[in-house]
């Protein structure tokens, strides 16, 4: 029991890191960009946040400067492709090898640093309970943030006139601006929270999920976030669940492993990769359910004079 336990609190963390990451790229999709920097934009973060954990003692601090950085870097992508019409796709893809090759380089003399030990965190009451309390209610607190953030963005995007005017902008910049709308701001902004939310992804994965700073330690998981979107069909509570079942495929290996089942470990480190790839030729089959779901402008560039 007690291994089931920690199966799923094992799973429920590693999903909040690509639910993290995959309800910033919905952000963005939803204004209709496409940022494939999600890999680079996590590394960094990843980078600086486990160093302003190392020099300051405080994980929060942490959280923050991976945010920051996760943010700056989706600043300058947000800058090329809505300011200056540059493709979405390649500036993406140029933003995620620069995060690889600078947060490599930045991290050189952090490889062997020491993070202070964490605190222990749990839910008094709750965290005694049996089985369910060791695997639920013992979880690092942006866990539950994470739960909390998937709700707020369903009300956001399907509540509110804010939500409203973001996917107006998403399906028909043209028709949002003419009704005076500042498209550009808009989908710069909504950027901007994505990369926060990726940078914070990939500061929980330094700073608490395996608290240590070990070169492209982020292993893929910024292009299954980018995948999950997709999956879920640019829906909020979807993303979630479907970030919570490619966590437990990750954390399976490791479960297969302690119960001395004899399969390969490289086969076993495959397992989320080859589920992202199964799931995406599964959806591709009936492109019409993803096109009816899809932002009509994703990808597409926008010119205010035009």
């Amino acid at each position: 029991m007690d291994a089931y336990a920690l199966l799923l609190g094992s799973t429920l963390t590693a999903g909040t890191i690509l639910a993290l990451a995959a309800l910033g790229l919905l952000i963005n999709e939803k204004a209709g960009i496409v940022n494939l920097g999600a890999e680079g934009m996590m590394l960094c973060a990843a980078i600086a946040g486990f160093a302003t954990v190392v020099h300051s003692g405080s994980t929060w601090l942490g959280f923050v400067a991976g945010m920051a950085a996760g943010a700056a870097l989706a600043l300058v992508f947000g800058w090329l492709v809505i300011w200056l019409n540059t493709n979405q796709y390649a500036t993406g893809l140029a933003l995620s090898l620069f995060g690889v090759g600078f947060s490599a380089f930045v991290g050189i003399n952090y490889v062997q640093a020491k993070m202070p030990a964490s605190p222990k965190y749990g839910i008094p009451v709750l965290e005694d309970l049996p089985v369910v309390g060791k695997a639920l209610f013992t979880l690092h607190p942006l866990v539950y943030a994470t739960m909390v953030l998937a709700a707020v963005m369903v009300y956001f995007l399907y509540r509110t006139r804010a939500g409203l005017v973001l996917r107006s902008v998403g399906e028909s910049p043209a028709s949002a601006h003419a009704l005076g709308y500042p498209v550009r701001r808009i989908r710069l902004m909504a950027v901007v929270f994505g990369g926060a939310l990726c940078g914070l992804a990939g500061a929980f994965i330094s700073v608490v999920y395996t608290p240590l700073w070990v070169e492209n330690m982020v292993s893929g998981r910024g292009w299954i976030a980018l995948a999950l979107t997709t999956f879920a069909t640019w829906r909020p509570a979807r993303v979630l669940l479907g970030a919570y079942l490619f966590g437990g495929v990750t954390m399976l290996q490791f479960h297969l492993q302690a119960t001395g089942v004899q399969v390969a470990s490289q086969l076993l480190s495959m397992l989320p990769y080859v589920a992202t790839i199964v799931v995406l030729a599964i959806m591709s089959r009936n492109p019409t359910w993803i096109r009816v779901n899809m932002p009509a402008s994703l990808g597409k560039p926008f010119y205010p004079g035009s």
